[in-house]
């Protein structure tokens, strides 16, 4: 039945029925017995996929990825629809209408989006005030924030840009995601240089008393992301989430001119499958054990979410595939998910990570 209901929306234009669907779900939080029904229907609440991480008490290990509640809107929806998790934004210290309409395309042929929307959002004092609103309403799941450059500040006041962001929301978040991997603020992914990211990390860790992670795009060399992860263990970060969209258009099944038409912006879905789990397969590989890993990017199925976490990722975030997959998905997910822990004999999901990766 989604398929039909997926087929309609695709007639509508892509931020148009991204608007829709926002509205929808932020008044799903926001009128308690709607949200309460949706819970009953859509929450899978199985002691088998509690967790605790990062200090955290997650109650399951899928969670909802930075970009679509991109100023805290629907916060206490997330939970209601059966995510275990939410990370809101990218949000930038100062408001900002994002890049030029048209600037969010689909590629249904290989369940895939491409995105340019440059962190149009509302601003960190306006996704502070969602979060106070929050403390009364109760979100039910732990709520991140994920937090970049904005766009009309130079490089070199990138850090005191971020620090606005991270201390409005900092006593407000669960944790903290420092986004350095966007493709679509230039330079921003300059930013994930070791000498430009050091300041930047330590400058925003010092100023919270929260978790603290880095996002990075899936474009690196190896050798970079191996940097990044040691910089991370260095400066006592609390995990890295991996990864962004990505700026590679390979094997691709939409036609090539249609690809080449839309131009620039971040791909995201099930292209990026393979690898999105090859840096999480190298990051758990270089600090597994020593850092959180957050696994995003491609995961559609529950085997993919099963193999992630088996490949060393404590948590699991989605946005495109829960687009695709519909509102039943997540349930659908963390079923799955929770048969997989019984067969394979474990007391609960956080026992099963990493146990896929080569033993050192």
């Amino acid at each position: 039945m989604y398929r039909w209901l997926l087929a309609l929306m695709f007639l509508v234009p892509p931020e148009r029925i991204h608007k829709i669907g926002a509205t929808a779900i932020s008044l799903t939080g926001r009128i308690k017995p709607l949200r309460s029904l949706t819970r009953r229907v859509l929450v899978t609440d199985d002691p088998v996929l509690r967790s605790r991480v990062f200090g955290l008490d997650f109650p399951a290990p899928l969670g909802l990825a930075a970009g679509f509640d991109k100023n805290g809107e629907s916060i206490d929806a997330w939970g209601a629809l059966g995510f275990g998790f939410a990370e809101i934004g990218t949000v930038t210290g100062q408001a900002q209408p994002g890049n030029p309409a048209p600037r969010l395309f689909r590629l249904p042929a290989d369940r895939a989006l491409i995105n340019r929307m440059g962190f149009n959002n509302h601003g960190a004092g306006a996704a502070a005030n969602q979060l106070r609103h929050r403390k009364t309403t109760t979100s039910m799941v732990p709520i991140g924030a994920n937090i970049g450059k904005t766009k009309i500040v130079e490089p070199e006041a990138a850090v005191d840009d971020y620090l606005i962001s991270a201390r409005l929301l900092g006593p407000l978040a669960d944790f903290l995601v420092v986004n350095v991997s966007s493709p679509n603020t230039p330079g921003l992914r300059d930013l994930q240089a070791v000498s430009a990211l050091r300041p930047l990390l330590s400058a925003v860790s010092d100023a919270v008393d929260i978790p603290v992670l880095v996002k990075i795009a899936p474009d690196l060399a190896d050798d970079d992301i191996d940097q990044i992860a040691d910089l991370a263990v260095e400066l006592g970060l609390a995990g890295i989430v991996c990864t962004n969209t990505t700026i590679s258009r390979a094997g691709l099944a939409t036609p090539a001119a249609e690809v080449e038409a839309i131009g620039t912006g971040g791909l995201s879905g099930a292209p990026l499958a393979d690898r999105s789990l090859e840096v999480l397969r190298r990051l758990y590989g270089r600090v597994g054990g020593q850092l959180t890993l957050i696994s995003v990017g491609g995961i559609e199925t529950v085997d993919q979410a099963w193999e992630r976490i088996c490949a060393g990722a404590s948590l699991v975030q989605a946005y495109t595939g829960f687009i695709y997959g519909g509102p039943l998905w997540v349930k659908l997910i963390h079923q799955g998910l929770a048969q997989r822990v019984r067969a394979a004999g474990y007391g609960s999901i956080a026992d099963a990570v990493g146990t896929s990766a080569p033993k050192h």
